[in-house]
C-alpha cells in the first residue's frame, strides 16, 4: 500500500490537503466467485480515510496513544459503480470538505486501477474523534473543534415509524466487533448489517444459497449507509429492526436497518441504516448481470410471513432467548 503524504502533523494539512493511496481488497470478502462483497467495500473506504489521516500526521494508533482520542467513523455512506474483484489494486483519493458540527467530513472515490482506472465507488464519510473519559490528557487546542466527550447524534435523524414489513432479531455485542477497549465500531455496524439482510432473506424463504442453487442469482448492493447516533458497548444486546421500505421497478428494493439499545429502563435509538439491493445472474466466474425480480421475490419482499418477528439460526430470538 502506497500514499501520498503530508509533511508533519497537522490538522489544517488534513483538511487541505488530497491525498491517493493504492489498497487491495481483502481475501475475506470474495464470497462468492471474486466478486467482493459491500461490506469490503466499504472497509477500502474507511482504509483509505485513515491514511489520509496518517498522511496528516494524525494517525489513529498516535492519537489514542498520546491523547486518548479514538478515531470514530460515525457515517458512512457509500455508492458501488462497477464490481470489485479480489486481485484489482484499488485508487483511493480522499478530499476533506469543510467540518460540520465538529466532525470531519471526507469525499472518497475509488477507481480500479488498470490501463484505463475504472471509477467504481464514491463515498461521504463523517469522523468525530471520542475523547476517552479515563485519564484523558488534554487535548491540543488544534483539535479540540472536531474532539466529543460522547457520541450523542440521535437529533440527525428521524425516528423509524411502525410498519408491516419488519423483520427483527438481537444480538450481544461481543468484543472482536468492538474498538478503543468499550464501543462498537463502525465495521461492527457492517458486519451486522450484512447479517441482518442474510437472515431476512432465509426466513422469506428467499436464502442466498436457495437463490444460487435454484437461479444463479447473487444479490449485489449499489448502496449502503451507517449513520451512528449515540454509543453502544461491548457485550450489550441490540435489537435489530430490518424493514423492506419499497421496491422499485422490479429490480432494486431499499431496506433500513434501525439498531436500538436497553439502558436502565430506557430504549435508545442507537444507530440506523439503508441499503438498496438487486440481484444478478452469474453468467461465468468472472461476469455476471442484473435481472429483473420474478413473482417469489417480489412476494417475499412484499409479505410478511407468520413467524416474522423471530430470527432463526443464529444470535439470539426476538425474545432473547439462546437459539439452538
Amino acid at each position: 500500500m502506497t500514499t501520498t503524504h503530508i509533511a508533519g502533523p497537522s490538522l489544517d494539512a488534513v483538511l487541505r490537503e488530497r491525498t491517493r493511496t493504492r489498497l487491495r481488497p481483502r481475501y475475506e470478502g470474495a464470497n462468492i466467485c471474486t466478486w467482493i462483497g459491500f461490506k469490503h467495500v466499504n472497509y477500502l473506504v474507511e482504509e483509505a480515510v485513515l491514511e489520509h489521516l496518517r498522511a496528516g500526521g494524525l494517525a489513529p494508533g498516535g492519537l489514542y496513544e498520546r491523547y486518548g482520542l479514538g478515531v470514530d467513523l460515525v457515517d458512512l455512506d457509500t455508492r458501488i459503480l462497477h464490481a470489485f474483484h479480489v486481485d484489482d489494486v484499488v485508487l483511493a483519493e480522499v478530499t476533506a470538505i469543510d467540518p460540520v458540527g465538529g466532525e470531519l467530513v471526507f469525499s472518497v472515490v475509488l477507481h480500479v486501477d488498470g490501463d484505463e482506472p475504472v471509477r467504481a465507488a464514491t463515498a461521504r464519510v463523517r469522523v468525530v474523534l471520542r475523547q476517552d473519559s479515563d485519564n484523558a490528557p488534554e487535548v491540543p487546542p488544534e483539535l479540540r473543534p472536531v474532539t466529543t466527550a460522547a457520541i450523542r447524534r440521535a437529533e440527525r435523524v428521524s425516528t423509524a415509524a411502525p410498519g408491516g414489513n419488519e423483520f427483527h432479531w438481537r444480538w450481544r455485542i461481543p468484543y472482536f466487533y468492538c474498538h478503543f477497549t468499550e464501543r462498537l465500531q463502525m465495521s461492527g455496524y457492517l458486519r451486522l448489517m450484512e447479517e441482518a439482510v442474510d437472515l431476512f432473506l432465509e426466513q422469506r424463504g428467499i436464502s442466498i444459497r436457495t437463490l444460487l442453487d435454484e437461479q444463479d442469482w447473487i444479490p449485489v448492493v449499489p448502496r449502503s449507509r451507517v449513520t451512528i447516533l449515540d454509543e453502544v458497548r461491548m457485550e450489550q444486546e441490540v435489537d435489530l429492526v430490518f424493514t423492506v421500505e419499497n421496491v422499485f421497478k422490479g429490480l432494486t428494493y431499499d431496506a433500513r436497518l434501525d439498531w436500538y439499545v436497553q439502558d436502565q429502563g430506557e430504549r435508545r435509538h442507537v444507530a440506523v441504516g439503508r441499503i438498496t439491493h438487486g440481484y444478478a445472474l452469474i453468467e461465468n466466474r468472472r461476469d455476471w448481470r442484473l435481472v429483473e425480480f420474478d413473482e417469489r421475490m417480489l412476494g417475499a419482499l412484499s409479505a410478511s410471513p407468520a413467524g416474522a418477528g423471530a430470527a432463526r439460526g443464529r444470535g439470539r430470538t426476538a425474545a432473547g432467548e439462546p437459539r439452538e
